[in-house]
């Protein structure tokens, strides 16, 4: 199993020695998914927190008229799913799908428990991500209210410069809070710049 990808995230927040790292890897699960294929659905229990490996994936919740919200795109070295559900131990209402061909690496719940009581370093690289993540996560909160839907748009190809291949106009358009007509002008406006 190819760990450099995760390594290289964590050793970017910490220093973890080999002890702590074999134990990391022994209880990683290696996933490969396909185009389209969901790897958590809404209504369970969030049972693995999930490193994309390779390839891209989406997490989205569905509404009662079945449209699909986009949460998160996550590319390879990002991790991706429901923290709550995973914290709380309570049904996820969100679904994780691949965008392609590509792998995950999947953390069991427990085992994330037994890691991080285990060694304060993985305890320490944890939150420290998550800190991150919620920033980014209010950040893009207030961008909604703060910038023009082609800035999102640009700022989302900048994030994600090999993302529009994989993903229909749909999910970006619903990613950035906007209609997938509406996106087509914003398209249209920049190829014409």
């Amino acid at each position: 199993m190819d760990l450099s990808l995760l390594i290289a995230h964590i050793t970017g927040y910490v220093t973890p020695n080999a002890t702590e790292l074999d134990f990391l890897s022994s209880i990683l699960i290696q996933r490969p998914f396909k185009q389209g294929e969901v790897l958590i659905h809404a209504g369970e229990a969030a049972r693995y927190m999930v490193f994309v490996n390779s390839g891209h994936v989406m997490t989205y919740f569905t509404d009662d008229d079945a449209n699909e919200h986009v949460m998160q795109f996550a590319a390879a070295g990002w991790w991706a799913g429901d923290i709550y559900s995973i914290s709380n131990h309570a049904t996820t209402k969100y679904s994780t799908r691949g965008l392609g061909n590509g792998e995950v690496l999947l953390l069991p719940r427990i085992a994330h428990q037994q890691l991080l009581e285990k060694f304060p370093v993985m305890e320490r690289y944890f939150r420290m991500h998550f800190q991150n993540a919620l920033i980014r996560q209010q950040l893009r909160f207030m961008e909604t209210y703060t910038t023009t839907s082609e800035e999102r748009y640009q700022k989302f190809v900048d994030t994600y410069p090999t993302l529009e291949r994989f993903v229909a106009q749909k999910h970006i358009a619903s990613y950035l809070g906007i209609t997938p007509q509406f996106l087509s002008r914003i398209r249209k406006r920049i190829a014409e710049k």
